[in-house]
């Protein structure tokens, strides 16, 4: 489930954004003002963020700046006024990824979203080394210490299905729903075994995972070493 960060000052738009989000299964939580906005975009690390320019105590611009300062890359969606051109340049300039005009139809939010998330996933998931693991999803290769890891083709959806959360916990349910695609038919053990294998193929001691590591009556989480 893709975690989504409202920075936004008004709360019926606030609330609006969230209800929706939230009815399109996204976990979404809200900021009011730019300061416990960057905290929280800097601590949660959120898959997106929306980002209203006029804010009290930070403003939008600030809050994206100080973003891209510190190396995070989380996508950014801003929201603008109608005729604020000149806020558009500048966000685009400091990093965001996407804008939408306020007033805005709640579709094209949603698909703009969407699109800034699956974007974000491909990037995420295409070439990635951590440790002593090499993945390229786009090849459907890994490598470990350099060599090639030979893996089942639900083992390497599954590991890509995990990388792609950046650290967040990933439940069962939601690895049966994005690896098989039918999570009413197949038992979660089933997660549980392939992670084994994987364990098995790619951690240097798995019974002390470096890597995988799982989180009781939840799931599974893969540290980025």
């Amino acid at each position: 489930m893709s975690h989504v960060l409202i920075i936004e000052d008004s709360e019926d738009m606030a609330y609006g954004l969230k209800t929706n989000l939230e009815y399109e299964d996204y976990q979404v939580t809200v900021a009011t003002d730019g300061e416990e906005g960057l905290q929280q975009a800097l601590e949660v690390s959120p898959d997106l963020i929306i980002l209203d320019l006029t804010l009290p105590k930070l403003d939008g611009l600030s809050v994206l700046s100080e973003l891209r300062t510190k190396g995070a890359q989380i996508p950014v969606l801003i929201l603008t006024a109608r005729g604020e051109e000149q806020d558009k340049v500048t966000g685009l300039k400091l990093g965001a990824d996407d804008y939408v005009t306020k007033p805005f139809a709640l579709l094209e939010l949603l698909a703009r979203v969407e699109a800034l998330l699956r974007r974000a996933d491909n990037a995420t998931a295409s070439s990635l080394k951590t440790g002593d693991i090499e993945i390229n999803a786009a090849a459907r290769t890994v490598k470990r210490g350099g060599k090639d890891v030979e893996l089942a083709p639900r083992e390497l959806e599954l590991l890509i299905a995990l990388v792609k959360q950046n650290g967040q916990v990933v439940s069962r349910q939601e690895l049966l729903h994005s690896v098989w695609g039918h999570a009413g038919r197949v038992e979660t053990r089933t997660v549980d075994t392939h992670v084994a294998e994987l364990r098995r193929k790619l951690e240097t001691d798995p019974s002390n995972p470096r890597y995988i590591h799982t989180v009781r009556k939840v799931g599974y989480r893969f540290d980025l070493a």
